[in-house]
């Protein structure tokens, strides 16, 4: 099944209003940067902004929390207070979706992710996310894990607790209404 990757321009002008009075709202997360600027390549980018409308919709609350100089590229991540909530319950990837003999979720973190044309955080991601506040405090969050850890039927994932950012690891196939994923995009 082919999604369209494309906004109405209704949908389009929803979406940048909402990032842009986030991005006002929350300036300690991109001190430096300029709302126009980052409208600019939106308005070029509509695959993209389409991502970060699936963000929305998903709970995500995305926003900017970097820019790139190499790349000219801004940097959105999900900055929900807790793991976003249409993104919960889901095992970590396809293959442990298709170990679970029953009780299937109804979807994996990754696939949810590619889905959306997203990435989700790594480690390091997820603890500069931590830098920007207090994420995470009731949920937890899958995160990218290594190959290594994921070969043995493993998977990571983070959460916050007691002000401190702590990574477990639990079977990729294992699902929780807690846990979800939380991702981010180039644009």
């Amino acid at each position: 099944m082919s999604v369209k990757r494309q906004l109405s321009p209704q949908q389009e002008a929803e979406i940048l209003d909402i990032l842009k009075t986030r991005f006002e709202k929350n300036k300690s997360r991109h001190e430096d940067l300029e709302w126009t600027n980052v409208l600019a390549k939106l308005k070029s980018n509509s695959t993209k902004l389409w991502s970060l409308n699936e963000m929305e919709i998903t709970g995500g609350e995305p926003d900017v929390v970097g820019y790139d100089k190499e790349t000219d590229e801004y940097i959105f991540y999900d900055c929900s207070a807790e793991s976003p909530k249409s993104r919960r319950s889901l095992c970590y990837d396809h293959q442990a979706l298709e170990a679970r003999k029953e009780h299937k979720p109804e979807n994996s973190a990754m696939e949810m992710a590619a889905d959306m044309g997203i990435e989700i955080l790594t480690e390091d991601q997820y603890r500069e996310l931590q830098q920007l506040g207090n994420f995470d405090t009731k949920t937890s969050s899958w995160i990218i894990t290594p190959e290594s850890i994921r070969k043995l039927g493993g998977a990571l994932f983070c959460d916050r607790r007691y002000n401190t950012v702590f990574l477990y690891h639990n079977g990729a196939e294992s699902y929780y209404a807690a846990r979800g994923f939380r991702g981010y995009l180039r644009v």
